[in-house]
């Protein structure tokens, strides 16, 4: 997830809130008893996983007046730092600068304060009969299984992205989110801006023409992939590693599987590499914008042969058919230091920019282009009669500002908010675990080709590699039964 805080909420921290009587909380009572439709209830919250990402979330629901009732994290360390007002100093980028972990707004230590600690999720589960909401900010592993638990307990559940480590985890709960009325948001905040949803509007308007290219890419890249490490160090105090680990397989403890997801997601048992982290977040305004259905073809190129760890660079290519209006279309992701498109569609971009930004979006149409940010925002357009050679913004370009507005804009561009309110009552969530479901399967079916090391062909419903029997291996992934709800 991106660690900028939209300018609202960072006066909002900065103020510290203490004068605004966060501190001083009402009797905790679920939420249901102030009645399903009211706006101005407050929900009782719980997160799991106390690292810095939800040091990053949880400001909006002390922002909304809502209470956080329990946290949960399986170290021990997480927890005691997130209730003493630090965030856990096992995060990788404080040990790798050499500080001490900053401290929390003291709105949000004062938050907390009262909040009954667990290092069970079930436990809390079963425990805390008042939750409405559960929050989920832990390692990807955990996603799936931690998401469907808390709704087979009733809660609403925003999840940190990608929602499946599988292809197989998408889909179950995919199926298990039909008919359900619970409210459910993936952690893609990019979608929440005016830009995305504009962008998915002038898409799907067709001023691009057909669209039968897109190029995600993000220039981060991990050391070469190599074998898992069998020599041990020492398990933190603290930390249950075995917890830790959860529905995946345990491995000899590393000090650099902790730290958050650029430590754990780099390997394979525990993540999905940066097409997981930020591809998540690129792949979701092409989903979104040409109403992607399953892939049918999926081929990967990397720098090295894969081992147990994501390697240092990939080009990732998904094939899909036509479907209503929309042709057929590849949508690639590329990473690594050299990531972008290729250089014959870059002539507008440098035009705007001078150059080729680190990280974007680029849809390829027959009358002109569209590039976002990885996260799908802050688009700009060029079409082909331009008169300018550089884009324009999307919200600001002539042949975009007749078009109605066929999405609803989440309040104060905020996907929390957006998240917070549709659980009191208020308008669907933009991006609720349905389409997620659909994004995760996108993805993984990108790692099945990683892993088998050759082009498959997919069919979706039956969820087999067509011309890859090997591949069922990496469509379901085994899984240790012994964390499972």
């Amino acid at each position: 997830m991106s660690t900028k805080i939209p300018l609202s909420r960072r006066s909002f921290l900065t103020s510290g809130l203490a004068a605004t009587g966060f501190a001083a909380f009402p009797q905790i009572l679920s939420s249901r008893a102030f009645g399903a439709t009211s706006a101005n209830r407050r929900l009782n919250v719980a997160i799991i996983g106390c690292g810095n990402r939800s040091a990053q979330i949880l400001p909006a629901v002390v922002e909304q007046g809502d209470n956080i009732v329990a946290l949960c994290d399986v170290d021990a360390g997480a927890l005691a730092a997130m209730k003493a007002g630090t965030t856990n100093p096992r995060d990788r980028r404080e040990r790798k600068a050499g500080k001490a972990a900053p401290k929390l707004p003291a709105a949000l230590t004062a938050a907390v304060a009262k909040a009954t600690t667990y290092d069970d999720f079930r436990r809390m589960l079963e425990r805390e009969k008042s939750l409405d909401v559960v929050i989920i900010a832990t390692g990807q592993r955990w996603h799936m299984p931690m998401s469907k638990a808390a709704l087979q307990a009733g809660k609403h559940v925003f999840c940190e992205k990608p929602l499946a480590h599988s292809v197989a985890e998408a889909r179950d709960m995919a199926l298990f989110m039909r008919g359900s009325k619970l409210v459910t948001q993936i952690g893609t905040q990019g979608g929440a801006t005016d830009t995305f949803r504009r962008s998915m509007e002038i898409i799907q308007a067709g001023l691009l023409g057909q669209v039968r290219e897109v190029h995600c890419w993000m220039d981060r890249t991990f050391p070469p992939s190599e074998a898992l490490s069998l020599s041990a160090d020492p398990i933190p105090s603290g930390l249950n590693w075995d917890a830790w680990c959860g529905p995946a397989p345990v491995h000899a403890f590393k000090n650099y599987y902790v730290g958050g997801c650029l430590s754990w997601g780099r390997w394979l048992d525990y993540g999905d590499g940066h097409l997981a982290d930020m591809g998540a977040h690129a792949h979701n305004l092409p989903l979104r914008a040409l109403e992607l259905g399953p892939p049918i073809r999926i081929a990967v190129e990397s720098s090295e042969p894969v081992k147990d760890s994501y390697p240092a660079q990939n080009k990732f290519r998904w094939d899909f058919a036509a479907r209503g209006k929309f042709d057929k279309v590849s949508v690639w992701w590329h990473d690594g230091p050299d990531a972008g498109p290729p250089a014959e569609f870059t002539a507008d971009i440098r035009a705007t920019y001078n150059k080729v930004p680190t990280n974007g979006c680029l849809f390829v149409g027959e009358k002109g282009i569209l590039l976002a940010d990885a996260w799908g925002k802050g688009g700009v357009m060029r079409l082909k009669n331009d008169a300018s050679p550089k884009a324009r913004g999307v919200l600001d370009h002539d042949a975009a500002k007749v078009l109605p507005l066929v999405y609803r804009r989440a309040p104060g561009q905020d996907h929390m908010k957006e998240f917070l309110d549709a659980c009191k009552g208020g308008e669907k969530t933009f991006q609720p675990f349905d389409i997620a479901a659909r994004a995760a399967e996108f993805a993984m079916t990108g790692m099945v080709a990683l892993r088998v090391g050759q082009p498959i062909e997919w069919d979706s419903a039956n969820l087999v590699a067509k011309n890859c029997p090997a591949a069922e291996r990496w469509v379901k992934l085994t899984q240790r039964k012994k964390w499972l709800a």
